[in-house]
């Protein structure tokens, strides 16, 4: 754990994500990565020398789940816990009968997420994507837009005056699949149907065939994104 710390302070420091009295929305989706954000956020705001306040907000899409185990978590950690209601999956499914649902899902929860994190009275937003998350949105890119492009470690919404930022950025998915089992996170599969079943599945079995060979493959893929062009990268 002293290690995964160690990481989000880096880059936290690294891209300035944090600064004094900011009150930070985590979004928390029941997966291992947003679990693993919440958990190491709340430990680190112990100790890090710019004071901030954390409040853990979930999405209830519509899928019945029940949020007992994720309050729990929440109340030990001494984290407010949010729910906001949600017709997303009614709409992607039932309204529109979305093919292709993900891009509108995702555009849909993007919005009710910053929606919600203004009217709690956040300024900043923490989402849990990862180190291997970065290699894969850099591969999705490249593979099918034919272009150079990721999202950055901080990204500033004007329409609604939040900052964006993504504190797991140099930890990689393994540790977090493996300190969420240690800590026994509350961790829920995605009901979603087209869970799996997308390009950025694609993209990556195909990254990890291409470093299943090569140990210094994904560090040189997450070098090339931080070495880049790419917006907000570059230190």
């Amino acid at each position: 754990m002293k290690r995964l710390l160690g990481a989000v302070r880096r880059a936290m420091e690294d891209y300035n994500m944090i600064e004094a009295g900011d009150v930070v929305a985590v979004g928390v989706s029941g997966g291992k990565d947003s679990l693993m954000l919440l958990y190491a956020l709340a430990q680190l705001k112990n100790f890090y020398p710019k004071p901030f306040t954390i409040k853990a907000i979930t999405l209830d899409l519509g899928y019945g789940h029940d949020y007992k185990e994720i309050a729990a978590l929440c109340c030990e950690l001494g984290v407010e816990f949010i729910v906001e209601r949600t017709q997303i999956r009614e709409i992607v499914f039932d309204i529109r009968k979305e093919e292709n649902p993900c891009a509108l899902c995702a555009n849909l929860r993007r919005g009710a997420l910053h929606n919600a994190a203004v009217a709690h009275g956040c300024n900043r937003v923490a989402l849990g994507h990862h180190y291997d998350d970065v290699i894969e949105t850099f591969m999705l890119s490249l593979m099918y837009e034919g272009r150079v492009s990721c999202f950055s470690p901080v990204t500033y919404l004007e329409r609604c005056g939040l900052y964006m930022i993504r504190p797991l950025i140099y930890v990689e998915e393994a540790n977090i699949r493996r300190l969420a089992h240690r800590f026994a996170l509350p961790v829920w599969k995605n009901p979603c149907v087209a869970d799996g079943n997308t390009k950025r599945a694609e993209v990556k079995k195909t990254v990890e065939a291409i470093c299943a060979g090569d140990r210094d493959m994904k560090k040189r893929l997450f070098n090339a994104v931080k070495t880049s062009d790419i917006q907000g990268w570059k230190l």
